[in-house]
């Protein structure tokens, strides 16, 4: 029920480019790139994936950390 509410902000937090913590805007810093995958650490310590083909961003799974 809980992630019913909490979802879809995460969501939109997302689409607008920002940190799903903190809300701070995320940047593609100089880092790790794999193709066209850039992995981007927001200051409050959560990795994203950012895709340069269709310029959305995603939380980092697991085994992408």
């Amino acid at each position: 029920m809980f992630k019913n509410i909490i979802a879809p902000a995460q969501a939109w937090l997302l689409s607008q480019g920002r940190c799903v913590g903190c809300g701070m805007p995320l940047k593609n810093t100089p880092g790790e790139k794999k193709s066209n995958f850039e992995k981007v650490i927001c200051k409050c310590g959560r990795i994203y994936i950012y895709d340069a083909n269709t310029k959305k961003y995603r939380r980092a799974k697991l085994e992408e950390t």
